[in-house]
């Protein structure tokens, strides 16, 4: 395995992905959460469909159309809508702070519904986590931003996403479940549109360059995790998923004039620092089972 190869490949995704939300950002100046999402969901479907074709896999595999691979596809779905809908109304770097809460959501989610045991450490580990998400959102006072519980709808809904990943057949296609995601994506783009009061409105020639950057940049991201997670071990690069938080960071400074306070920057150190010390635990944990066994 070559850790280091496989650590640039994650650093350089999660610029990709904060340069996806970069793009979604600046599009949605002028254009609804709906028809992007209906946009992103045909062109990335179209791309899947044609990498399922070109790897020989089965897109309408029976295995691939049963409720689970369907409701991963639903909860992907609406966290995207969730987190598009909070990058039109929200700041760059708090999405991006807040979104950091995912794998704590994750961990008490499989304590909550998979029977996984959590011990007192990694539960005091998520609650400070939480607590940082309050700091950032700050319900009650002067700077409470409604708008960012979006954020917190996209945590709870990808987190059921990466839940419902853990109990789905491996024989189902990796392509063909992202296929599906996409699909959900424009489907629950569609129903958005159709109840807006944004109509859609024709690609203008200079939104063609945002739409390419968002595209391209999600594609790249998603297969540069995909290439990652085979070439370097799991516990190596999962720390550097964090790395995200930067790059959104320095993308709202620079491209939308985002200057994150004291309270949202110490929200993001107590939600990272959190998550950190829940995964190595985890990790530490995950090395004494297979010693003893």
């Amino acid at each position: 395995m070559d850790n280091v190869k496989g650590i640039l490949l994650i650093v350089a995704s999660m610029a990709a992905f904060s340069l996806e939300d970069m793009f979604i950002k600046r599009l949605l100046d002028s254009v609804s959460t709906g028809q992007i999402m209906v946009v992103l969901g045909v062109v990335c479907g179209l791309l899947l469909t044609a990498l399922s074709i070109a790897t020989r896999k089965r897109i309408f595999d029976p295995m691939a159309w049963q409720v689970l691979p369907l409701a991963r596809a639903a909860s992907e779905g609406l966290g995207a809508i969730a987190f598009v809908t909070a990058l039109a109304v929200v700041e760059l770097s708090t999405v991006a702070a807040v979104f950091q809460a995912t794998p704590l959501a994750v961990t008490m989610g499989a304590a909550l519904f998979l029977g996984e045991q959590v011990g007192w450490r990694r539960w005091c580990a998520i609650g400070v986590g939480f607590i940082g998400v309050m700091i950032i959102i700050r319900p009650g006072l002067a700077g409470f931003q409604p708008e960012a519980l979006f954020v917190v709808a996209s945590v709870v809904a990808i987190a059921a996403r990466d839940l419902i990943t853990r109990k789905l057949d491996s024989r189902v296609a990796t392509s063909v479940v992202a296929l599906q995601a996409y699909v959900a994506v424009g489907v629950i783009g569609v129903i958005l549109a159709t109840f807006s009061a944004q109509p859609f409105t024709p690609i203008q020639s200079d939104q063609i360059g945002f739409y390419i950057g968002a595209i391209g940049f999600g594609v790249l991201g998603y297969c540069g995790i995909v290439v990652a997670m085979r070439t370097g071990e799991a516990s190596a690069l999962t720390p550097f998923r964090n790395t995200r938080l930067v790059f959104s960071i320095a993308a709202g400074m620079l491209m939308f004039g985002e200057r994150p306070d004291f309270l949202t920057l110490t929200g993001a150190v107590l939600i990272i620092g959190s998550g950190m010390y829940t995964y190595f635990r985890e990790r530490k944990l995950a090395q004494a089972f297979l010693v003893s066994g």
